[in-house]
């Protein structure tokens, strides 16, 4: 029966396009923000990239190595309350996200 189970969701998944990693560890679908990244952003007073960031469990040295650049650079760019497009464009490729989950 678990094996039935695995199936399915794996063709759910393959036929949504909906990550397994992120849908278990974030309970959500492509597209959308977890409440919990909501939560720390608002609560803690961080920017949505920083909030994704720790949702993934991620430091700054792993994104920043994901996208070829240092983790200084990367802080700073995490920092800014309005990056620019081209800066959220490289982000969201690094964490797997789309453009529009860190933009809000």
């Amino acid at each position: 029966m678990a094996t039935i189970l695995k199936l399915v969701s794996h063709l759910v998944d393959s036929q949504y396009g909906v990550d397994p990693f992120r849908r278990v560890k974030g309970g959500f679908t492509r597209g959308t923000v977890p409440n919990e990244v909501v939560n720390l952003s608002f609560e803690r007073g961080v920017t949505p990239m920083a909030a994704w960031r720790e949702h993934f469990g991620l430091t700054q040295a792993e994104v920043a190595a994901r996208m070829g650049i240092t983790q200084a650079a990367y802080a700073q760019m995490e920092r800014v309350k309005q990056p620019r497009k081209a800066t959220l464009e490289k982000v969201s490729a690094a964490m797997g996200l789309e453009l529009e989950q860190l933009r809000w």
